[in-house]
C-alpha cells in the first residue's frame, strides 16, 4: 500500500443502517475510493448523537437486522481491503437494532456477586455472537467508567458500579466471553468519564483529579485490561487539566494524555480509538475541515471514529504526520483484522441469533441481581392479609397484564389498578377506591434510564408515593435505575423495597416469584444510595 492507502485504514467514518440509496452509493464511492479501514455502524442519522440538537424523529423499521446484514456484503464486496465492521453494542445488538436479543444494563450486572461473575462472560459471549451473525467483527464496549457521581447526565446504568475492583473484574469478564468469540472489545472512556457532570455529546466535561487520585481509582480498570491485552482503548472527550498543563484540552486531542500516560507511563501498546468525532465536545473546534482528524491522530489515536472528513483528513495526515507513526498506527489495525480473520477466506461465519439463549441468560441474571433494599415485612401477616382480600397491586408506568402483576395473580387473587399516564388520572377516587386495603404491592417501571427530570417520574407520582407510604404498608419493587430510588419520598417507611433493574419480562416473573415466595436476595446495590 502507499502512505496514502495506509492512512485511508485509520478511517472508521458512521454508517447508517437505515440510510437512503443515496448515501449508501455516497459510502460505496467512498470506501472504493479512500481505503478506509472501517465502518461504525448506527440504527439512523435521527438516533446518532446528533439527534440531540436536531430532535429528528426516529423511523423504526422491523427488518433492521437483515439490512444490516446486507449492507455489511454490499459495503464489504466494493472494499480492496477488508473493513472491519464496528458497533456499539454495550447491552447488546438491540442498542442499535430493533428485533434483536437484548441483555441487561452494565449496572445490573454490577448487582451480580462477584461468584457470579461467568454471568457476565456469558453475556459478552452472547453478544459477541449476536454481533459476528450479522458480519460486525468489533463492539466499542464494555465501559471502564466507574460510577462516582450519580448526576452524571451519560454514564450511570452503562457502568458496572462504583466499586473500581469489581469495574475490573466485571469489565475483563465481558472481554474475555466476546474475545472467546472471536469479536473484538473496547475499554472506554479513557482516563474515565465516571466523575463529570457533562454529558461529551453536546459538551466538554472536566476532571479537577490528578494524576495519584486518577491512577487510585479512575485508571484502575484500565490498567487492569491493559495488564490482560486489553484489544482496543476509548480515547473519552474529556478534559483533565492536572495531566494538561492546566488546559482544558480533550483527552482525545492530548498528546500528554495518549501518549505520555497511555502509552508511556502505563506501557499500553494496543489499538486507540477516538470517541466518535461528531461529538460537540470536539467537532465544533475547528474551522479547516480535516484539521480535527490530523490533531486527533497526532495525539496518538489509532482509529478516527465517526470521523466527518474522510478526504481532507487523509490529506491532512499525509501532510503533517512521518511515516514511522503512520506505519505504527497502520501495524495496529492491521493486527485487529489477523485476529479476527478478516484475511482468511476459508473462515465460515455459522452463528446466528438466538432469542431463547438470551431469555435463559436474562432470567440467570434476574435471579441473581435482584437485590433487596428494605426487608421488614412478616410475611405471614402478608398471606393472611392476601387471604382477607386486603392486598392490591398498583403498576405505575405500565399496564396492569404485565408480567410482574400477571405472575403474582396466578397465586393471589389480590386486585389491581395501574397508571401507565398522570395525564387526566382521577387521583382522589384512585385513592378512594383503595382505602380498605391494608397491603400495596407497587411496581414503578421507572420511564427512563437517565437522570434527567428525575427519571422523567412524573411529580404527581412522587406525591402518591409519599402519601402511600405515609398511610399503607408498602411493598416497592422498582425495575430501573437505581438512582431513581433517593428520588421517592418516604421510602424509608416502606415495609420492603426490591430493587429490580430492569423491566424484561425474566426480570418481572424473578421479581414476582420473590415476593410470593419470599426467596432472599443475592443481589447487592452497585452504587451507593441515601434513601429518604
Amino acid at each position: 500500500m502507499t502512505l496514502k492507502q495506509k492512512i485511508g485504514q485509520f478511517f472508521f467514518p458512521a454508517v447508517f443502517i437505515n440510510d437512503t440509496e443515496e448515501n449508501i452509493l455516497a459510502m460505496e464511492e467512498m470506501i472504493k475510493k479512500y481505503n478506509i479501514g472501517g465502518l461504525t455502524f448506527f440504527h439512523s442519522r435521527a438516533s446518532a448523537a446528533t439527534n440531540y440538537e436536531s430532535k429528528k424523529k426516529i423511523e423504526f423499521n422491523d427488518n433492521s437486522y437483515n439490512r444490516l446484514k446486507e449492507l455489511i456484503v454490499r459495503y464489504q464486496k466494493c472494499a480492496s481491503t477488508p473493513l472491519l465492521m464496528s458497533i456499539d453494542a454495550e447491552w447488546g445488538l438491540a442498542m442499535r437494532v430493533e428485533k434483536t436479543p437484548q441483555y441487561p444494563y452494565a449496572i445490573t450486572l454490577g448487582a451480580l456477586p462477584e461468584e457470579q461473575k461467568e454471568l457476565v462472560y456469558e453475556v459478552g459471549k452472547q453478544i459477541a455472537s449476536d454481533l459476528k451473525s450479522a458480519g460486525i467483527h468489533y463492539n466499542l464496549a464494555p465501559l471502564a467508567d466507574i460510577n462516582n457521581n450519580p448526576n452524571n447526565p451519560v454514564i450511570g446504568y452503562r457502568s458496572f458500579g462504583e466499586n473500581k475492583e469489581k469495574v475490573a473484574s466485571f469489565a475483563l469478564e465481558y472481554l474475555r466471553g466476546m474475545s472467546d468469540e472471536g469479536v473484538l472489545g473496547c475499554l472506554k472512556h479513557f482516563p474515565g468519564h465516571g466523575n463529570t457532570n457533562v454529558d461529551s455529546h453536546l459538551g466538554l466535561p472536566v476532571l479537577e483529579e490528578n494524576l495519584e487520585q486518577l491512577m487510585n481509582n479512575e485508571l484502575y480498570p484500565f490498567i487492569k485490561g491493559i495488564e490482560n491485552n486489553v484489544d482496543s482503548i476509548m480515547i473519552g472527550h474529556l478534559a483533565v487539566p492536572a495531566l494538561n498543563e492546566g488546559k482544558n484540552t480533550s483527552a482525545t486531542l492530548s498528546q500528554n494524555i495518549i501518549q505520555k500516560l497511555l502509552r508511556e507511563q502505563l506501557g499500553y501498546d494496543g489499538l486507540v480509538i477516538s470517541d466518535a468525532l461528531n461529538m460537540h465536545s470536539v467537532s465544533k473546534l475547528y474551522d479547516i475541515k480535516g484539521q480535527l482528524e490530523w490533531e486527533a491522530f497526532n495525539a496518538g489515536n489509532d482509529v478516527l471514529c465517526f470521523a466527518e472528513n474522510v478526504p481532507e483528513g487523509i490529506q491532512a495526515i499525509l501532510e503533517n504526520a512521518s511515516e514511522e507513526r503512520i506505519n505504527e498506527s497502520f501495524k495496529r489495525i492491521w493486527q485487529c483484522k489477523e485476529k479476527v480473520g478478516l484475511f482468511n477466506t476459508s473462515v465460515s461465519n455459522s452463528s446466528s441469533l438466538s432469542f431463547e439463549k438470551a431469555a435463559n441468560l436474562n432470567s440467570k441474571i434476574a435471579k441473581n441481581s435482584i437485590t433487596k433494599v428494605i426487608d421488614n415485612i412478616d410475611f405471614e401477616s402478608l398471606k393472611k392479609a392476601n387471604q382477607e382480600q386486603k392486598v392490591a397491586q398498583l403498576s405505575l408506568y405500565k399496564p396492569a397484564e404485565n408480567e410482574f402483576a400477571k405472575t403474582i395473580l396466578t397465586a393471589w387473587n389480590c386486585e389491581q389498578f395501574n397508571i401507565e399516564s398522570v395525564d387526566d388520572f382521577d387521583f382522589v377516587a384512585f385513592e378512594q377506591s383503595i382505602s380498605n386495603f391494608e397491603y400495596l404491592i407497587i411496581s414503578l417501571f421507572v420511564p427512563k434510564a437517565k437522570p434527567l427530570k428525575k427519571f422523567e417520574i412524573d411529580d404527581a407520582v412522587f406525591d402518591l408515593l409519599k402519601k402511600l407510604l405515609e398511610n399503607k404498608k408498602c411493598l416497592i419493587y422498582v425495575f430501573g435505575n437505581p438512582y431513581a430510588l433517593p428520588l421517592i419520598p418516604n421510602l424509608k417507611k416502606a415495609l420492603r423495597v426490591i430493587e429490580v433493574y430492569q423491566d424484561f419480562e425474566e426480570f418481572q416473573i424473578n421479581a414476582a416469584n420473590q415476593l410470593l415466595f419470599n426467596y432472599e436476595c443475592s443481589g447487592k446495590l452497585p452504587v451507593i444510595i441515601d434513601i429518604q
